[in-house]
């Protein structure tokens, strides 16, 4: 048993400067009048280099003048795998193509224009862009359809779109910010880490010091809770602090009250996730970790709120979309809740739960919120990178 945890742990490992970096997204802003698309296009660089294979040199740095000599590549690529109709087919076409930033790199900004055989009535919109290759894609989608503006994530089952112009429902909005609420926490990885460190000792008990025979010293330990209702109580305290607290600092930093650079932001919270790991193996606060969930939400909320910034918020269902966007973070972390709480439950008593899953769990996860932290604090790339 011991020999499969470590064959584990080290896949994992190995595994882990992929997690690095928030899951694939691509950003569309697509407007259009009458007759008349422009879209703006920004696909990540490190997802054309897996698509067409950039790194020309093989140095691990894509280059301008890389991006710039596969230009009708790029568009032979991405062009087919979005396609756009009023009264019939709109063609695209890439007027301009450019480099953007985002919180997690850079990416190719594809300007593109198009006209539609309609000037008026419903717009279908397709996207495939990556499905074959990465499931877990998403394409964050802004349009405005003849003044009216829609917001949704294009995944694999969203098939044919059709957006209408006029007044689109509070109700729709509300439901709309919901689910990239949920979507959101799920594709967080570090956002799931940093919760599931919190909820590891939930199931356990910190017995406090005792004398240890072997060694000739005074330390702690954990054994397993007796009754699941003094489980679900932590487990209540911690993820309600948490919500509080990133939910304040989110709408703070959506409504443009404060800002943070993303780069500082992105590196607290790798190391709010290696410091709540460490507290699992070399307790601090074994108790009230309710407070920790609390001062960690601060800093995860301006995280979400990057999100937001991407997606944008509604200027005449502000506070409803705000409002939407938390409680679909709040449904996604209880799910994961709900998930994880009666498996570690019934098995709390057990060696595999409270050495091979806490103990090593939890320094596994140091290690790899350690190479987030060092990857985001130096602004570098442990495996292939991108520079301009």
């Amino acid at each position: 048993m011991m020999g499969r945890v470590v064959g584990l742990l080290l896949l994992l490992c190995l595994q882990a400067p992929v997690w690095a970096h928030k899951a694939s997204d691509s950003y569309l802003v697509v407007d259009a009048k009458g007759s008349a698309v422009t879209a703006q296009w920004d696909i990540a660089l490190r997802d054309i280099d897996f698509a067409l294979g950039l790194d020309s040199d093989g140095n691990g740095e894509i280059t301008w003048g890389e991006l710039r000599t596969r230009q009708a590549d790029v568009a032979a690529w991405a062009l087919p795998r979005l396609a756009i109709a009023r009264g019939g087919p709109c063609p695209l076409q890439l007027n301009q193509l450019q480099v953007d930033e985002h919180t997690d790199g850079a990416y190719a900004a594809l300007r593109l224009v198009g006209t539609c055989p309609a000037n008026a009535g419903d717009l279908t919109l397709s996207y495939r862009l990556l499905f074959d290759l990465d499931s877990l894609h998403r394409g964050l989608l802004r349009i405005t359809v003849d003044g009216t503006g829609h917001t949704t994530v294009l995944s694999p089952t969203s098939g044919a779109l059709r957006f209408a112009a006029g007044e689109v429902s509070r109700l729709k909005q509300f439901q709309q910010y919901l689910v990239e609420g949920i979507w959101h926490i799920w594709i967080g990885f570090d956002h799931i880490l940093f919760l599931l460190s919190l909820l590891l000792p939930a199931v356990l008990v910190y017995a406090g010091p005792h004398a240890s025979p072997l060694r000739g010293e005074t330390r702690g330990h954990w054994r397993g809770a007796e009754r699941f209702g003094q489980v679900w109580r932590e487990v209540l305290w911690v993820v309600t602090a948490f919500t509080v607290a990133h939910s304040i600092t989110l709408s703070l930093a959506a409504l443009g009250l404060i800002s943070l650079p993303s780069r500082l932001v992105e590196s607290a919270i790798a190391l709010s996730v290696v410091l709540a790991a460490a507290n699992n193996v070399w307790p601090v606060v074994a108790h009230r970790r309710w407070v920790v969930a609390f001062c960690f939400g601060l800093i995860h909320g301006f995280g979400f709120a990057s999100v937001l910034a991407e997606l944008g918020l509604p200027t005449d269902a502000l506070a409803l979309s705000l409002l939407g966007f938390n409680l679909g973070v709040e449904v996604g972390q209880m799910a994961i809740v709900a998930a994880f709480l009666p498996v570690a439950f019934a098995l709390r008593h057990t060696w595999f739960y409270r050495k091979g899953v806490f103990v090593w769990g939890s320094l596994l996860t140091m290690l790899v919120a350690g190479l987030w932290l060092v990857e985001r604090v130096l602004d570098i790339k442990l495996i292939t990178g991108v520079g301009f």
